[in-house]
């Protein structure tokens, strides 16, 4: 997928307002943990109830478990000390923002991590264990795409709220 340089204009004012821990977002430092992939689920499943936007949850739940486990799979050699420790918050981020846009409300979810490689989409091989993550995120959002970061990049995926 290429890097997302041109997206519509609210899209990428909420992008920018994500990336600044605007007022309204919240956040999770993910751990180079396997365990912290269900943590992220638990987090984004709370903070869903919070806003009562169940009827998100589950599809949320599920790209943000393809988005951390690419993250935790392919940047830990960027996280493990080849960046200054304040380059990249924690890491690994998991980002969360609500919003409206032309009266339309959504929300927005960004994972930010060490790694300038974007993500690597493939034809799926119906019979390997791995490989269809990003086939879902795709499936399961409205819109997503990556945007290069001086320190890394962020993986953000956009939902229309129902």
């Amino acid at each position: 997928m290429p890097e997302s340089l041109h997206l519509p204009p609210d899209l990428d004012r909420a992008l920018g307002l994500l990336m600044a821990d605007a007022p309204g977002t919240v956040a999770l430092t993910v751990r180079p943990d396997p365990e912290a992939v269900t943590e992220a689920r638990h987090f984004v499943t709370g903070r869903l109830d919070d806003w009562d936007l169940g009827a998100l949850t589950d599809d949320v739940a599920l790209v943000v478990t393809e988005l951390v486990t690419n993250a935790l799979r392919h940047s830990l050699p960027a996280c493990a000390g080849l960046l200054p420790p304040t380059a990249v918050p924690g890491a690994i981020q998991l980002r969360l923002l609500p919003g409206r846009s032309a009266g339309t409300p959504w929300l927005l979810c960004g994972i930010l991590d060490g790694t300038r490689q974007g993500p690597q989409r493939k034809e799926p091989d119906y019979i390997a264990e791995t490989g269809r993550g990003l086939h879902l995120v795709d499936s399961f959002t409205h819109r997503w795409g990556w945007r290069g970061l001086p320190h890394g990049k962020v993986v953000w995926a956009l939902f229309q709220i129902p």
